[in-house]
């Protein structure tokens, strides 16, 4: 849930929130904050990834409309989501300065999504593609003005990896509550394996990064409350807390020997949910 809910309201409601007008938030924000619907964010796309100055996906100017043209790849959300913060083109060689953002309902003529995708890890959390096939949309839905998509997209992205770092997080404390509980119900050699040094040095690095990881995390959105820049702050944060969850599911695992190894303990849904958070 965690990642649903990161997608939901740090990708798809900040900017509405940010850079839609009155009727904008109402159409399209105040069902979502009041969970009655569901939003995603459409940046990615098969060719480019994450590259939000060279998109694809294209819109072209029709009078008081846009037709939108393209794909969007691995979309957290997509096929359960009600709106899509979409990403197009509408002039190449502008690259950066040629972006539109728009915000375009998934049961809209012209949107189709693909099947959703078989992850690693993250499993209760729909992904897929969407495309987008001459799909008329109104000069009403798109967000700020024309050329105002890459602002829009990566002002967004540093509130996102607030979120991603936040998921981590959740992962790695998760994990460390769970090993160290085993440590005090496994035994061996008649004593539980709690008082064996090797892991409870492992314990002692796992609490550590956790904790650094928090305070970084708390650092980027303590900045962003108050208004401030914190887009280094907010890849740092994100960066650190992804590698440290990544280092603590995998000791969790390790303290829990072959058991760690079984879909019966958490720790290797943990080991698989943190994975994402590095890439």
């Amino acid at each position: 849930a965690g990642v649903i809910m990161s997608v939901n309201n740090s990708l798809y409601g900040d900017p509405i929130k940010r850079y839609g007008n009155d009727e904008q938030k109402k159409m399209f924000l105040e069902p979502v904050a009041s969970g009655k619907k569901i939003g995603c964010y459409a940046l990615s796309e098969p060719e480019t990834g994450s590259d939000a100055s060279n998109q694809h996906t294209l819109c072209k100017r029709d009078g008081d409309n846009w037709i939108l043209n393209g794909t969007k790849n691995w979309i957290t959300n997509g096929p359960q989501a009600d709106f899509a913060v979409v990403f197009a083109s509408f002039d190449r060689s502008l690259k950066h300065k040629g972006i539109n953002a728009f915000v375009v309902p998934m049961d809209h003529p012209g949107v189709s999504t693909g099947k959703p995708e078989d992850k690693l890890g993250i499993r209760s959390s729909g992904t897929c593609s969407i495309i987008y096939e001459d799909c008329v949309i109104p000069d009403a839905w798109k967000l700020g003005q024309d050329g105002d998509g890459f602002r829009i997209a990566m002002g967004t992205l540093d509130g996102g990896r607030i979120g991603i770092a936040a998921q981590a997080l959740g992962i790695s404390r998760a994990a460390l509550d769970a090993a160290a509980a085993y440590s005090l119900e496994r035994k061996a050699f008649g004593k539980p394996i709690a008082n064996i040094q090797t892991l409870q040095n492992y314990m002692a690095d796992m609490a550590t990064q956790l904790d650094a990881a928090r305070l970084l995390t708390l650092r980027a959105a303590w900045l962003k409350d108050q208004g401030k820049p914190f887009g280094k702050e907010a890849a740092m944060a994100k960066l650190f807390a992804s590698e440290a969850s990544a280092f603590i599911t995998t000791k969790a695992i390790q303290i829990h020997g072959g058991y760690g190894y079984v879909h019966e303990y958490d720790v290797e849904r943990y080991f698989r949910d943190a994975r994402i958070t590095e890439i």
